[in-house]
């Protein structure tokens, strides 16, 4: 497969994960608001998972299970959060991303998403991305309808979170409407 390339938007240095953002993924990603909005970042965010984690998708890249970004700030270089594509499998990929709080509300997440959907179809040759959110909390709907996700189903009691189960809603991309929507 090679090496995992960088990917870049106008505010933003996409690249791979190494081993040394571990402490700074954990200071972010820990925060109860990602756990509470995420379905599989855990809360409290404990020593040690967030290497284990990073390890996980380093080796996802090598088996083309998974392409995770460190999403950076193209002006300091800093880690503010994380997007990829997970479960990559029969030309279809799942979309994931959370963004560290005191970078939310400034468009990071979807510039980075529609970056990470566009290499997703172009270079890894998908046909759909999906995604999915929990229905109680709609601000991850807002990114994947901002980049022309369209909205397919509410799965109901989909999820175990904090031992309450929880109702997902499923989002979909595919090729021909990315390819309509932004005549690549």
């Amino acid at each position: 497969m090679g090496q995992q390339p960088l990917l870049t938007t106008e505010r933003l240095i996409l690249r791979p994960l190494q081993l040394s953002d571990a402490n700074k993924v954990q200071l972010l990603a820990g925060d109860r608001s990602i756990a509470n909005g995420t379905i599989n970042i855990p809360h409290p965010y404990d020593d040690g998972i967030a290497g284990q984690w990073i390890g996980k998708h380093l080796a996802g890249w090598q088996s083309q299970e998974s392409a995770i970004y460190a999403i950076t700030l193209k002006s300091t270089y800093q880690l503010i959060g994380c997007v990829g594509l997970h479960n990559i499998y029969e030309h279809k990929a799942q979309l994931g991303y959370w963004i560290g709080v005191p970078f939310w509300g400034l468009g990071f997440c979807t510039e980075a998403a529609e970056r990470v959907t566009e290499f997703g179809f172009k270079r890894l040759n998908l046909d759909v991305i999906y995604a999915q959110h929990l229905s109680r909390d709609p601000a991850p709907g807002k990114v994947m309808q901002k980049i022309g996700m369209q909205h397919i189903t509410t799965k109901i009691d989909a999820t175990r979170v904090n031992m309450i189960t929880e109702n997902l809603e499923y989002y979909e991309l595919n090729m021909m409407t990315k390819a309509e929507n932004h005549h690549y």
